[in-house]
């Protein structure tokens, strides 16, 4: 046999080399002995695709390893999670979830924020928004401020040039604000360009109002469930005008002093004694007896405002109950006497602001 027909016959498995059947029979085959040619339909791929090339069929010089191809295919990988913060840790880095927080929507302060973190407790106050809240904050000076944030378009604006006087004379900084960022953390509708930040307003004694000031016997206010802020700042507006030496807030389902009050009150919450209390019925016995006449204001009520000429003179307390439910139950029994507002058109009743003002300033002009 020639060496021709000796290297054509015995080196490739005595077969065609170009044919690929005697492939992997002969001793020359590169990938194992005996392994049979792929039969058609066993590979799975889809009729006119290639299929794709098994790692261990892959020629010897390939780069790619089964786990780079298993990532280039898009293996699954696990769901992203959203880390929100306990109530705890809002409450520590100072998220704000008060009631009127809709225009701050819950945005995180950044360091160097001149408002404190809020206390649960107590009044409140520490937000003042509107020129003459913030006007007669500067002037009583009964509370550390922090700082005003004033917008930048009115820095040079005559109305307001007393206060940045006040504040300078005062070392109150003020700081220039653009007018979106400072209406973004207002909570009132119209904080007329200025916001201050100061110290929450501090609880006043009840066992001092029933004492009286320089001799005279107390003149008190009590609000029984009022919840609408402006409501409250013009109650407090109208006991300072009066004289009233202090007003009486339940600690619980009434609204305390939050920004609109401030601006409703245009100052009046620097003045006026607020007393918190944890029952209202509790501190109304309280007044009875300490010889205080606890009068009750409420539409349905026969006796007259205008009756209570006697009683003016003397400790006297009146009380003001809710928008639309007036006084409550526990707080009627135990009023001393319940008037009422002549209504000489067709309305039954005032609202309870309305009411504040004609009742306080009734009591005012017998004690003058």
């Amino acid at each position: 046999m020639s060496p021709r027909q000796q290297r054509s016959g015995s080196g490739r498995g005595g077969g065609n080399s170009r044919s690929g059947q005697g492939r992997g029979s002969g001793k020359g085959s590169p990938r194992g002995q005996g392994r049979a040619p792929a039969k058609p339909g066993r590979s799975g791929a889809k009729p006119g695709r290639p299929a794709a090339k098994s790692a261990r069929g892959s020629t010897r010089g390939s780069r790619v390893d089964a786990p780079a191809a298993n990532a280039n295919q898009g293996v699954a990988r696990p769901p992203r999670t959203r880390l929100v913060p306990s109530r705890a840790t809002q409450t520590h880095i100072g998220v704000d979830r008060s009631r009127g927080a809709a225009r701050v929507g819950g945005v995180r302060r950044l360091s160097g924020d001149p408002l404190p973190k809020r206390s649960e407790k107590g009044l409140g106050g520490e937000q003042v928004e509107g020129r003459q809240a913030v006007r007669e904050l500067l002037i009583a000076g009964r509370r550390r401020i922090h700082e005003i944030w004033l917008s930048a378009e009115l820095f040079d604006d005559e109305a307001v040039a007393d206060i940045l006087e006040i504040a300078k004379a005062n070392r109150v900084p003020v700081a220039s604000v653009a007018r979106n960022k400072l209406d973004a953390r207002a909570r009132t509708e119209a904080p007329q360009g200025i916001i201050a930040y100061a110290a929450p307003l501090e609880e006043g004694d009840l066992g001092a109002l029933i004492r009286g000031k320089n001799g005279k016997p107390p003149f008190l206010v009590a609000v029984d469930g009022v919840t609408d802020p402006g409501n409250l700042g013009a109650i407090l507006r109208n006991c300072e005008g009066a004289g009233v030496d202090g007003v009486i807030l339940p600690s619980h389902r009434a609204v305390h002093v939050t920004p609109t009050v401030t601006k409703s009150a245009a100052g009046a919450v620097e003045y006026v004694p607020l007393v918190l209390v944890g029952g209202l019925p509790t501190a109304i016995n309280q007044l009875r007896q300490h010889k205080v006449w606890v009068v009750g204001l409420d539409d349905a009520a026969d006796r007259s405002l205008f009756d209570i000429a006697d009683l003016a003179v003397e400790g006297i307390c009146l009380v003001l109950g809710a928008e639309g439910a007036g006084l409550s139950r526990l707080v009627r029994e135990r009023c001393d006497m319940i008037v009422s507002i002549p209504m000489l058109g067709r309305l039954s009743s005032l609202n309870v602001s309305a009411a504040a003002a004609l009742a306080t300033y009734e009591v005012a002009r017998h004690r003058a």
